[in-house]
């Protein structure tokens, strides 16, 4: 029998004005409506049954939501996962020219962070290094490395990364072979898999069989899901989503996720809800379930990984 895949909230939209993102949800941008609606989403999304969520320094104000709302709830039956290694540029300034977000897998950045993140213990389950990548040094920084094992031993978090970029299986296959004292490091990853994206599906059957953590992001393509006219190409996905869409009486986002869930059986999809009503819509994902013909359909509107994460590079920050 497959696990059980619950529907986490990922807080990447909730915590700054501009993300990336091309269904956008107008709110007012001051960092103080801000707070106030993550507050909200976050109280709704308790109350709706959600019990995990992830947040990241480079959220603009994710992070500090979360370390907010968790010290004034101080619910005991929840997961936090969150990460280091990026930090956040924008200051909140709208239409920021530069980066919104800055690499660094150091030991310095991950000592920095670490001293802010702890505040989530004893709920932080699963403490990940930020869009790992095979050049930003982080498999062959054994203080980093050194650090995160004492890290797992002396909080019980699972270790993790996160990845994004054509090249995820591979990624995910060096974190996999990394052990210290003889024993896994990494146990979670926390992966880019929807409809357009399928390219690592094996890799990751292949983690949930051996009992790791998997965690999807990203689960309706940037907003790419959704009908839109700078995507000719997907046509014909979007003709076939708005028929189950009107089968399922459910919108475009639950169908998306809903093939996560049917095809995988993560232990988490991530929604990237900004309010509590887009939450909703995303949860009614664990209301039906997709028949074998549709999960057939819906495999065919893979992209090829060069192709899909060419696009999705050149998506505007709004």
């Amino acid at each position: 029998m497959p696990k059980h895949t619950q529907i986490g909230l990922g807080l990447a939209a909730i915590g700054r004005p501009e993300y990336i993102n091309i269904k956008k949800e107008e709110i007012q941008q001051s960092e103080t409506a801000f707070k106030n609606n993550a507050m909200d989403v976050l109280d709704d999304a308790y109350r709706f049954g959600v019990r995990y969520f992830d947040t990241a320094p480079s959220y603009g104000k994710g992070e500090q939501f979360l370390i907010d709302w968790h010290k004034l709830r101080n619910y005991k039956d929840v997961t936090l996962s969150t990460k280091w290694g990026y930090t956040y540029m924008a200051n909140w300034e709208l239409g920021y020219a530069g980066k919104h977000e800055v690499k660094e897998h150091s030991f310095d950045k991950l000592k920095e962070q670490w001293q802010i993140s702890k505040a989530l213990l004893p709920e932080l389950k699963i403490y990940q290094v930020h869009s790992a990548t095979l050049d930003s040094g982080i498999f062959t920084n054994t203080e980093a490395l050194q650090e995160l094992h004492s890290i797992k031993k002396e909080t019980g978090v699972q270790i993790g990364i996160s990845s994004s970029g054509v090249n995820q299986n591979e990624i995910i296959e060096t974190a996999l072979s990394i052990k210290i004292d003889n024993e896994d490091l990494f146990t979670s990853f926390q992966v880019t898999y929807n409809i357009f994206e399928q390219s690592t599906y094996k890799l990751l059957k292949r983690i949930l069989s051996e009992n790791k953590t998997v965690i999807i992001k990203e689960a309706l393509a940037n907003g790419r899901v959704f009908p839109n006219e700078n995507f000719k190409h997907y046509e014909k996905a979007y003709n076939y989503f708005n028929i189950l869409s009107k089968q399922y009486n459910v919108g475009v986002d639950a169908i998306a996720i809903r093939f996560i869930i049917d095809s995988l059986a993560p232990d988490v999809v991530l929604s990237g809800a900004l309010t509590s009503g887009q939450l909703q819509h995303n949860l009614k994902a664990l209301s039906f379930q997709l028949s074998s013909e549709d999960m057939h359909q819906l495999q065919i509107f893979a992209s090829q990984p060069k192709a899909y994460w060419t696009e999705r590079s050149a998506l505007d920050w709004r």
